[in-house]
């Protein structure tokens, strides 16, 4: 019988995981140390330094290890309550490991340059939700954890229908993501440099980084 984190692991077949790892010379996606002691703060917790660690991480995985955590995977399971979305939805960071009896779960989104919106997250609150409750508490021995990264903060998202334990005093939990100063980016446009998504010519926009 699988572990939480081990049912985690066995899902982790995105493409992207194995070869970031390959290339950077860290196949076990072990975090910094400075990351850790970023993350510690921002949630009350330690992090180990060999917590489970997932990039682009299906929420249908997440609730399908959860719920076939120390049970049998071999077999068919009903889908009713919908577990299995078939969607992409997914956390951009997944952070695992097992403190005493209790398996945290790290949720992490990140934008670099555009922002959120109420759609996206109200979508995503939705889903972790339906996993978790609205007090987190769905799971016996599971605890999840919620953070928005980007450079700056968000501006004017609508958290009122979150779960309680997705927000701290009902505001987004965010940290700063750092971005290096002077990125660009390229868009479609009219002859006079105006946006549009049939536009026959290209501009480029200088970004704000931080």
């Amino acid at each position: 019988m699988q572990s939480l984190i081990e049912q985690l692991e066995s899902f982790n077949r995105k493409e992207r995981f194995f070869l970031v790892g390959a290339a950077l010379g860290n196949p076990s996606f072990r975090l910094a140390q400075s990351f850790r002691a970023t993350l510690g703060p921002v949630f009350g917790i330690d992090v180990p330094d060999n917590a489970f660690v997932a990039m682009d991480y299906h929420l249908d995985w997440i609730h399908v290890a959860i719920l076939l955590a120390g049970n049998d995977a071999d077999s068919v399971h009903s889908n009713d309550p919908i577990v299995v979305t078939g969607t992409q939805e997914d956390v951009d960071l997944l952070v695992a490991f097992k403190q005493g009896t209790i398996t945290h779960l790290l949720l992490l989104e990140a934008k670099a340059e555009t922002g959120w919106t109420n759609k996206q997250t109200l979508s995503k609150s939705r889903r972790l939700r339906q996993i978790f409750g609205a007090d987190g508490l769905q799971h016996p021995n599971v605890a999840p954890h919620f953070a928005l990264m980007s450079p700056r903060p968000p501006k004017r998202l609508d958290t009122s229908e979150w779960p309680n334990w997705m927000t701290r005093g009902g505001k987004p939990i965010w940290f700063k993501l750092s971005v290096p100063p002077g990125l660009r980016r390229v868009t479609r446009c009219d002859n006079n440099g105006k946006q549009s998504s049939t536009g026959r010519f290209f501009r480029v926009i200088r970004g704000h980084g931080s």
